[in-house]
């Protein structure tokens, strides 16, 4: 995994990808920068892989990680049950072009239907 650190302190980082990984979770889609898209891309997909294990140690993880009890029970009860038969790759990443003050390059985040 590579690590990128978006110019923020430790701690900030943390607490930006934590709400980012909460409002897909809530949103189902959300539109970031690419960079961010790719680095919580894999954190998503640890999150709906907790959410299929169903277990009240998942649970907990989840809500050690999660913003937002409403998060969790959204995954553990509409999102995780949509992916049983898959095995992976729960999110895509739609690029959609620069941004129009200082063009950074775009992305939609979206949870595969």
């Amino acid at each position: 995994m590579v690590l990128r650190k978006f110019g923020r302190r430790s701690a900030h980082r943390r607490s930006m990808l934590r709400n980012l990984v909460t409002s897909v979770i809530l949103a189902e889609k959300i539109e970031t920068t690419e960079a961010k898209a790719k680095q919580i891309r894999s954190i998503t997909d640890k999150m709906v892989t907790l959410g299929k294990r169903g277990d009240l140690h998942a649970r907990r993880q989840a809500l050690a990680y999660l913003l937002d009890e409403n998060a969790v029970t959204k995954l553990f009860e509409e999102i995780a049950p949509r992916y049983e038969e898959r095995q992976g790759g729960y999110t895509r990443i739609l690029k959609i072009g620069p941004r129009r003050g200082d063009a950074a390059p775009m992305a939609i985040l979206e949870l595969v239907r």
